[in-house]
Parts: C-alpha cells; structure tokens; sequence
C-alpha cells in the first residue's frame, strides 16, 4: 500500500489533503463517533453532547458550555504526530498545495503546514461579542466560568462552528476551489458523513483519490487506493519528503 500511495504521490503535481478528527487521535485527541469518541462518553452535565456544542445551548447556558467546552475539545498540550508532519513535508516539497480540515485544534499549522482551510475553525481563536476583541485560547483555558471581554465585558466566544451555524462562506470557496483544482485528493481520518463540509470532495475532477482511514466510507467506490489504517502510519514514511525531494538529509 505504502509504495502505491508513494507512487501515487511522486506522479501528483498538486495535491489536497481533506481530513477529519481521525487525523488527530493519535496526537491523544478524541474523535467524535468512535466508541472511544467524543460522542459515546459520558457527559457531565444532562444534556447530549451534540446540544451542548450548539450555538442555542451557547447563549442560553454559557457556563454549561464552557465546563464541556474546556474538558472534551481543547487540548493546548497536544502535539503533531507523523500525518501532519508530513502534510506539511509534502507542502514544502511543492506537492500539497492546501490542506482541508474538519479538525479545530490547530495542529497543522503547529507542524508547519502553511495553507490550512480551517472549515470548523479553530479552538486557538476567540472574539468578544460585543466589540470583537480577538484573544488566544488562554483567555478560555484562565478564568473558572464564563470567560469575558476586559475591555468590554462581554462574553468571548470561541472562532468555532457550533452546531446551528453556517459555515464560512470564504472558507468554502476557497476550499472547493482548491480540491477542483487538485490532480489528487487524499482524504484521511474522516468517514464523510458530516455535511456540508463532508460534500466538499465532490468538487474533486483530477485522477486520484486515496483514503486513508479505518472504517469504509461511502466514498470507497470512487478511490484510486483505500488504506484501512491510522493515518500518521500510513504517512509515517512522508515525513521527511520534502528533504529527499531536495537532496537534503536531516540533521
């Protein structure tokens, strides 16, 4: 599989990476649908974790959020592992030219990748909303309770898309015309079956599309090449790509 996929990637002139919260589970972040997953674990609080996320539950019960907030989806102290590493050792090697992702939590800009399309945003971000004031995550992960603006008052709110609420419209374009663009699609760590962003990749016309996750999706049937496996496994072997592609070796 690793030399098909190597192949596949030697031969690609540009490639988009589009992927889920499989691509971060093995830097110790939970997924959301597996039984391990965000989903299936208890919730602290009586309400379904699907509706707490929610843009309603985040005005009607800030607090509430905020407790679940904290605890289940942000991680300042996870690191990348070998998929975003070397997404982002494609990316310098001239053959990725954009990464997608479901994910919030930062992780392939923290390995250096540098076009990243952030369709559910990013826990890293927050803004006041009542002046807009921008403030990082410490401004979240600090204060007990509901975080608020200094200058303001108001309550910060994470840059992320609850539940309820639309999806950059920017964001989207600019991801659809990326993936149009591409010769190759990778999707990695997503079973597709969260939309509208899992209907980006059909926006793919170029020649392959290779799959990388451990449960089938619906989209098996139009891949190049299916890999049932972690995905910073099936990567492993890229994370030094763009050194090689250059002659250099690592120091």
């Amino acid at each position: 599989m690793e030399s098909k996929l190597a192949d596949i990637i030697a031969a690609s002139r540009r490639i988009v990476f589009f992927g889920g919260a499989g691509v971060s589970t093995e830097s110790g972040i939970p997924d959301f649908r597996s039984a391990g997953g965000l989903y299936n674990k208890s919730a602290q609080v009586d309400y379904a974790p699907e509706e707490i996320i929610s843009a309603s539950f985040f005005a009607r019960h800030t607090e509430d959020f905020y407790d679940y907030y904290r605890k289940n989806l942000v991680y300042p102290d996870a690191r990348p592992n070998a998929a975003h590493l070397a997404l982002a050792a494609l990316e310098r090697a001239g053959k990725v030219s954009a990464v997608v992702t479901q994910n919030i939590d930062g992780l392939h800009q923290l390995a250096g990748s540098k076009r990243v399309l952030e369709l559910h945003g990013s826990v890293l971000r927050n803004f006041c909303v009542g002046c807009g004031k921008a403030f990082g995550v410490d401004a979240i992960l600090r204060p007990q309770g509901v975080p608020r603006c200094d200058e303001c008052g108001a309550v910060i709110k994470p840059d992320v898309v609850l539940y309820e609420e639309p999806l950059n419209t920017r964001v989207v374009e600019e991801s659809v015309a990326e993936i149009a663009a591409a010769d190759t699609l990778i999707v990695g760590g997503t079973s597709l079956v969260v939309y509208p962003a899992a209907g980006l990749v059909h926006s793919f016309r170029g020649q392959h599309i290779v799959l990388i996750n451990k449960q089938a999706t619906g989209f098996d049937s139009r891949a190049t090449l299916t890999i049932r496996e972690p995905i910073g496994q099936a990567l492993a072997d890229f994370t030094d790509y763009d050194s090689r592609a250059t002659g250099l070796e690592e120091p």
